[in-house]
């Protein structure tokens, strides 16, 4: 695989592409989870290709959402700040507001396994922002969601990334769903056998003019001429 790609600040950026074409590739470099046989790996101008996962400036939320089964809600979200089992009272109103912010008030005491599909990718959206981290990563977080359930999630992630001020998060985001970066998306990237075959502007990209082999991934019946 071949990445070379640039995403500016603030900007929200979705990648699409067939299955095995390097998307969860690309996001597990970013993050650190994957080491680059060469090149480089620049988040706010600074090279982070030899730093650990740990020591990015990011947060991602996976398709799983990554929860601790035996740790309610509120401990889940306390991860993302201090693995600690104590918190200060700074970090407790802190994690109750993060809780507040996804809709989950009264839920800091529940179970992975007593909240509903759409709950627990509530509690690991608010973990990862309440880590304030630049770069949020997400694998298809909502892929396993209904439509509806689907759509409200990606609108409480484009309230969500608003709340770090004058810039926003960046977010990079992989689905499978074209149509769930038309609302949000400022630009779309196609992959295709583990390299970007294109990338523009989201109208543009999923209306199937700007290539080819994107329209053929949506779907989509090319007229002969």
């Amino acid at each position: 695989m071949h990445f070379d790609l640039t995403v500016k600040a603030g900007e929200w950026l979705a990648l699409i592409g067939p299955s095995g074409a390097g998307k969860s590739t690309l996001l597990d470099l970013a993050a650190g989870f994957l080491a680059p046989e060469r090149g480089r790996i620049l988040i706010a101008g600074i090279d982070v290709t030899a730093l650990s996962p740990a020591e990015r400036p990011l947060s991602m939320v996976f398709q799983d959402n990554n929860l601790f089964a035996h740790l309610d809600a509120f401990r889940n979200v306390a991860l993302g700040i201090t693995p600690r089992l104590r918190v200060s009272r700074e970090q407790r109103r802190a994690v109750e507001a993060a809780l507040a912010a996804v809709g989950l008030e009264g839920y800091a005491a529940r179970l992975p396994r007593q909240m509903s599909g759409g709950e627990r990718q509530r509690v690991a959206l608010a973990r990862a922002f309440l880590r304030e981290r630049p770069l949020i990563l997400l694998d298809e977080p909502f892929a396993a969601l209904g439509p509806a359930l689907r759509s409200d999630m990606l609108d409480l992630l484009a309230a969500l990334r608003q709340r770090n001020g004058a810039q926003p998060a960046t977010v990079v985001m992989v689905t499978h769903h074209p149509e769930d970066a038309t609302a949000n998306a400022d630009r779309v990237a196609y992959l295709e056998a583990g390299s970007i075959a294109a990338i523009g502007p989201t109208t543009a990209m999923l209306s199937g003019a700007a290539d080819p082999r994107i329209s053929h991934y949506l779907g989509m019946r090319t007229k002969n001429v």
